[in-house]
């Protein structure tokens, strides 16, 4: 497969890109899954724990309400005692329908049994003078009440420490492995680009040198990489130089010697030349001084 070095280089950031979108996903698995859990907590047990101390508070005020009217001689304020029964109602049926514990339906089926003979009491209490003995009565079952709402309350409260544990050591593994993860990709993103890198390193290293042994007159300089990109394609063109200029040295050298050659005959030339121009003055020189000889007799 052809691969240039500009695909090469894509794949590259892609392989890159790749590893750290693994580790977004993965994180946002761990994550969700942590979160997945605490909404658990919130909503399974956490939402219990409040409906239990609002039916609570409204069972306390009604009968706070009852001992007052019991000391003052006065008849419960019925309005006040319906809309606490109603805020009662309101948070039960939201714990009906929110049980997640082992034994919660059972205790949540007695707490109902529970209000409903402590609300159809209090309504024959509002009916009748207030007597000590219905008052007692009264309040026995409040305290019954009291302390099965406590009871559900600390159940659901175990249950968020409990389950809170366990998201601990859940992010405690998540933790873990997400540095596992972790390192692995990092080991192979740093293996893959110092593999990228000496892959471009050596290449660039031997065209240099390549280079360097042309400009020393090293003409018998050879490129090979292996593959077909573009380095491959540079060392068919850089062989392909060095193999034109091998051959044309010795001929550039013949060259070069034939016009030493040549300019050596015609220093050789004009030697001769300038000797025979001086040989020459020196024979008109000769004859002049023969003549002067023969007229000085």
């Amino acid at each position: 497969m052809n691969l240039s070095i500009r695909t090469k280089f894509t794949l590259g950031m892609v392989f890159i890109f790749f590893i750290i979108l693994v580790l977004i996903v993965c994180s946002s698995f761990y994550l969700n899954k942590l979160s997945n859990k605490t909404s658990a907590i919130l909503k399974e047990n956490y939402l219990s724990v409040v409906y239990a101390q609002e039916m609570s508070e409204g069972l306390m005020n009604i009968n706070q309400e009852m001992i007052n009217s019991s000391l003052s001689n006065k008849v419960p304020d019925s309005l006040f005692v319906r809309k606490e029964f109603y805020s009662i109602d309101q948070s039960f049926g939201l714990e009906k329908n929110n049980i997640t514990e082992n034994g919660e339906d059972k205790l949540v089926a007695s707490i109902q049994t529970g209000i409903k003979e402590y609300r159809k009491s209090f309504e024959g209490i509002m009916k009748s003078p207030l007597q000590a003995s219905d008052i007692l009565l009264q309040q026995k079952r409040f305290n019954v009440l009291h302390q099965q709402l406590l009871i559900l309350s600390q159940m659901n409260g175990k249950a968020i420490e409990s389950k809170t544990d366990d998201a601990k050591v859940s992010a405690k593994d998540a933790s873990a492995e997400m540095i596992i993860l972790g390192s692995i990709c990092f080991l192979i993103a740093l293996s893959f680009m110092y593999s990228f890198a000496t892959y471009f390193n050596e290449r660039f290293f031997q065209l240099y040198n390549g280079i360097k042994e042309i400009v020393s007159s090293n003409y018998g300089q050879r490129l090979y990489f292996e593959g077909s990109d573009e380095f491959y394609e540079i060392s068919l063109l850089f062989n392909q130089m060095a193999e034109k200029l091998d051959h044309t040295n010795p001929k550039m050298s013949l060259n070069l010697e034939d016009d030493f050659y040549v300019d050596d005959r015609l220093n050789d030339i004009q030697e001769m030349k300038n000797v025979l121009f001086r040989m020459k003055v020196l024979e008109a020189q000769a004859k002049q001084a023969v003549s002067r000889l023969e007229n000085m007799k």
